[in-house]
């Protein structure tokens, strides 16, 4: 298999322990305040979710391609893609939900195929990439 193919399969199942911690904030968010909290919750939900996935990633997805690199590197770089990736998610989720009336579930689910693809070439091309392998 590929390295590229088996990195993104690893980011993509690590992945799935925030995705569950963001949607577990969405259900939660929407059963307690109605479908006017989807946007925050899913926001909310994909801070926390971040963190589970910057320490997965960091010790599991690329742990052979980050070498030496420092924490304080590594998480700078990653929180600079995954905020970007927040402006992402949360921006979509308000066009899908809020102007486009579509259900939260649906928005979110194509929300989340859209944010792993961008989360992952951010952290292998950059967030992780190990100088020396530039």
């Amino acid at each position: 298999m590929p390295k590229i193919l088996k990195q993104f399969l690893t980011f993509a199942l690590v992945g799935l322990c925030g995705t569950g911690i963001q949607y577990l904030v969405l259900w939660l968010g929407v059963a307690w305040r109605g479908d006017s909290a989807a946007v925050s919750a899913s926001a909310i939900g994909y801070l926390l979710g971040s963190v589970a996935n910057y320490l997965l990633n960091y010790f599991f997805t690329f742990k052979d391609q980050h070498g030496q690199k420092s924490h304080r590197e590594a998480a700078a770089k990653f929180y600079t893609i995954a905020g970007l990736g927040w402006l992402l998610n949360t921006g979509l989720m308000l066009l899908f939900v809020d102007m486009l009336a579509w259900a939260h579930w649906p928005a979110q689910l194509l929300t989340t195929a859209i944010g792993l693809l961008w989360n992952f070439a951010g952290s292998r091309w950059w967030a992780f990439r190990h100088p020396a392998s530039a």
